[in-house]
């Protein structure tokens, strides 16, 4: 191993040691296809399953290798065609077994940071499926929250504005402007201090650069 690859397996036990203490299961994966492994083996056959907005699920190659299991019921929102399909599917996602998502900063000491625009991925987070899998690359881990709040507005933000297309502030200059147009992804920040059920937030810490 590198020593970028030895420091990341070592801040990932502090992580989960945090993690643990907070009621939330940690992995640490080295990389992509360990993290495929790990999240194909906590989820369960003939269950249901669903995701949010994540450039980390793609990049893993989760998304894909979930759509490709034939033993489960897939909620995948982006089959949807119209408004009321796509909410449907947001709806749907509370009754899900198994939910799939990153986290846009996860603190040394086991705090979940998440920022969201619509809110519907905060809240599968919070509350619905019996079983939350939380999916981050070792970039994005923080020193405490304050940290990770500048990370959110500053690093993550800007690219997803880009990405979504947009029309903000931090699209057009890369800086957070603390915007209150149509356009902000920046609706509702949920601190995750503790899971309220023993193990139901599961943490794959992933030893690569993912996401945003």
């Amino acid at each position: 191993m590198n020593p970028k690859q030895i420091f990341y397996e070592t801040q990932a036990k502090t992580v989960i040691k945090n993690l643990e203490r907070r009621r939330m299961k940690g992995y640490y994966c080295p990389g992509k296809e360990e993290a495929v492994k790990t999240a194909l083996s906590l989820t369960a056959p003939d269950s249901t399953v669903s995701f949010g907005g994540s450039m980390t699920l793609s990049e893993t190659g989760i998304l894909d290798a979930l759509r490709k299991r034939p033993d489960i019921r897939l909620i995948d929102r982006s089959q949807a065609k119209t408004p009321e399909e796509i909410k449907k599917a947001y709806r749907d996602s509370f009754y899900a077994d198994t939910y799939f998502m990153s986290s846009n900063a996860v603190t040394l000491d086991g705090h979940l940071v998440n920022t969201d625009g619509n809110g519907n991925r905060a809240a599968a987070l919070i509350y619905g499926p019996d079983q939350v899998i939380v999916v981050v690359g070792m970039n994005k881990i923080v020193t405490d929250t304050d940290d990770a709040l500048r990370r959110i507005h500053n690093i993550a933000s800007p690219p997803n504005c880009v990405r979504l297309n947009k029309n903000t502030p931090c699209a057009a200059t890369g800086v957070c402007a603390e915007c209150l147009g149509d356009d902000c992804i920046c609706s509702q920040t949920v601190i995750t201090r503790r899971s309220g059920t023993i193990g139901r937030i599961k943490v794959i810490l992933v030893g690569e650069e993912l996401g945003y």
